[in-house]
């Protein structure tokens, strides 16, 4: 968790935000200057950031956007003003539309970036310049300071070889906040491979299992999908999932709705992400409970446990396709 400081001064209009890294300052101002390497945290988790220009010289503009898992998209643009290469630089970041003019009534802020060397690694200052109090809490009502936070603290997962960073350790489980979880599980293999496993029913069939003894009667994928569950020959035993494609980008990201054949309870958003670094892909699911009671139900059934069996045979599938 890298973020160790996030402070607002409404006297000087300012907002700052302190980040430690254990990873040299060389490679922390990488992570910054690499638009694939800062599309994979620049946005909090469920908003992904695409960097569709990316001229980082003093006079040069990088535009990106932001998309939600239901497909809604904020833009925003940098007006690069300074580069001290290795140590700093100075950005004007303004909010755009989609055709990368400014958007009225939503302002522009002044921040500069700088890297520096500390005893256990590196440490970033992010410091943000407001022109009035207004939009410096205009910002802070958008979700600011818990955005910017979540958003640096994926730093780790980009720092780190991935392989480094990930395999081992098997799925884990983090509660980002009372509706959030996100699971990661690195997979050993190509990110084509482990997306056309998630959409192949003869290959989810081999894989999406759970526990021992169980086995995948009903998979149907598409714009809308349906899997069925069967516990031996025991047919009291069925249960299944249902749901419906949000959102579809091959071959790293699916957000799918989920609710419980059957059943009039409330419906997950499942936002699936597959990020591949040196042939192992790093596969995360970020889900959005409808409260905290419901989060914690779930989980207490043993989510975890079930879901590293299936992703445990999801890699067999994948290095047997590769």
């Amino acid at each position: 968790m890298p973020v160790t400081d996030i402070t607002t001064d409404p006297e000087n209009l300012t907002m700052t935000l302190v980040a430690d890294a254990a990873a040299p300052v060389e490679r922390l101002w990488q992570a910054f200057t690499t638009p694939d390497q800062l599309a994979r945290f620049w946005g909090p988790p469920g908003w992904p950031a695409t960097f569709t220009s990316f001229d980082l010289r003093p006079g040069g503009r990088v535009d990106y956007h932001m998309t939600s898992p239901r497909g809604e998209r904020s833009g925003g643009a940098w007006e690069v003003l300074n580069v001290d290469e290795g140590r700093s630089f100075e950005v004007l970041d303004s909010f755009v539309g989609d055709d990368g003019e400014k958007l009225e009534g939503f302002p522009s802020m002044r921040m500069v970036f700088t890297f520096e060397t500390t005893d256990a690694g590196s440490r970033l200052t992010n410091t943000t310049y407001f022109t009035s109090a207004e939009a410096l809490e205009q910002v802070v009502a958008m979700g600011a300071v818990e955005g910017s936070r979540m958003a640096m603290n994926q730093l780790d997962a980009v720092l780190q070889d991935l392989r480094d960073y990930a395999q081992g350790k098997g799925t884990r489980t983090e509660i980002l906040s009372d509706r959030h979880v996100r699971i990661t599980r690195l997979i050993d293999g190509p990110r084509d491979l482990v997306w056309r496993a998630h959409h192949d029913p003869d290959l989810l069939k081999t894989w999406l299992l759970g526990p021992d003894g169980w086995q995948l009667i009903e998979c149907q994928v598409g714009d809308t999908y349906r899997y069925v569950w069967q516990q031996g020959d025991d047919e009291a035993s069925r249960f299944g999932f249902e749901g419906e494609t949000v959102l579809s980008e091959p071959t790293w990201r699916a957000v799918t709705t989920e609710a419980m054949i059957g059943t009039d309870g409330p419906s997950t958003l499942n936002d699936l992400q597959l990020y591949e670094e040196d042939g192992a892909t790093l596969l995360t699911l970020l889900i959005a409970y409808p409260d905290a009671e419901t989060r914690d139900m779930i989980l207490a059934t043993g989510m975890t446990e079930g879901m590293e069996a299936s992703y445990a045979r999801l890699e067999e599938t994948v290095l047997a396709a590769a």
